[in-house]
C-alpha cells in the first residue's frame, strides 16, 4: 500500500465497474460459493465452480487432510476451461463469504500464471442489494484454452518454512480465528497451536464492519499490519 491508497488497486473490482462491463466478451464472472448456492441465484452471466471451491487435489472433499495441496496442473486446466477461463480472459471472482473463497480462486489462478483476475469488493450481497442484474440461468462457456504455468515462488514449502523460523526478515502472519491461534480450537487436527514467533491478525479484521464485508481503506490496513508486527519491508508468509 502506498501512503495515498492501495499499492495494487487493480486487484479489486467495484460493482459499478462490473455493471458497466458485464457483457464484455473477455470478462468471465465466477461465483465462488458452493455450487448449490450458486444455482439458487447469481450475477447475470456468472459461472459456478462445480468442484470444491478451494480447488485442491482430487479427493479433498472426502479426505481433506490426505489431499491438502492445490489441484495439479491437469486438474486446474480442466476446471478453468470448464469455467470458460482461457488466455486473455479477465476473471472477476466473488462470493457471499467476505471474499474468502473468491480470494482462493484469485490465488489459484495467480499460482498457475493467470494474473488477469480480480475480486469483487462487497461480493454477492452488495451486488444484490444494489439491484444489479441477477439470474438463475447457467451459461455453458466453450472454447477456452487454459495453459497452467505453476509459480512455486507463491508457495511456502515445509522446508522453507521451518528453515526461516527465527529469521528477522521473515514474518509469519497467522490469519486464522482467535481460537485456532490460542489452540482452544483444533478443528479436528491432531495438533493445535501456531508457528513459533508468528504474529496474529484474523482475516476478518481486514474487512469493514458492514453487511458487505468490503475491504478496509488502505490507511486502516496499514495501521493494522504495523500494529500487529508486519512491517512493509519484511517477507510475509501467511497461513
Amino acid at each position: 500500500m502506498t501512503e495515498e491508497g492501495y499499492a495494487r488497486p487493480e486487484l479489486l473490482t467495484e460493482t459499478d465497474w462490473l455493471a458497466e462491463h458485464l457483457d464484455d466478451p473477455d470478462i468471465r464472472v465466477v461465483d465462488c460459493d458452493p455450487f448449490d448456492v450458486y444455482r439458487r441465484a447469481h450475477i447475470k452471466g456468472a459461472v459456478g465452480i462445480r468442484v470444491h471451491h478451494y480447488i485442491k487435489q482430487s479427493g479433498y472433499d472426502k479426505e481433506p487432510r490426505k489431499y491438502p495441496l492445490v489441484a495439479p496442473p491437469d486438474t486446474a486446466k480442466e476446471v478453468m476451461e470448464n469455467l470458460g477461463i482461457g488466455e486473455g480472459t479477465r476473471v472477476v471472482a466473488y462470493d457471499s463469504n467476505g471474499s474468502l473463497w473468491a480470494a482462493r480462486l484469485w490465488w489459484v489462478l495467480n499460482y498457475y500464471g493467470h494474473t488477469e483476475v480480480t475480486v469483487l469488493n462487497g461480493g454477492w450481497q452488495k451486488w444484490f442489494d444494489e439491484g444489479r442484474p441477477v439470474t438463475l440461468d447457467v451459461p455453458k462457456p466453450e472454447g477456452a484454452v487454459f495453459s497452467p504455468k505453476a509459480n512455486p515462488d507463491l508457495v511456502c514449502t515445509i522446508d522453507y518454512g521451518t528453515a526461516n523460523i527465527g529469521n528477522p526478515d521473515v514474518v509469519y502472519l497467522d490469519v486464522r480465528s482467535d481460537g485456532e491461534w490460542t489452540g482452544a480450537i483444533d478443528r479436528g487436527n491432531k495438533r493445535a497451536g501456531r508457528i513459533p514467533g508468528a504474529v496474529h491478525l484474523e482475516w476478518l479484521n481486514f474487512l469493514q464492519d458492514n453487511p458487505y464485508k468490503t475491504l478496509k481503506e488502505a490507511g486502516e490496513l496499514r495501521s493494522l499490519l504495523e500494529q500487529a508486527g508486519v512491517p512493509p519491508d519484511k517477507e510475509v508468509v501467511t497461513y
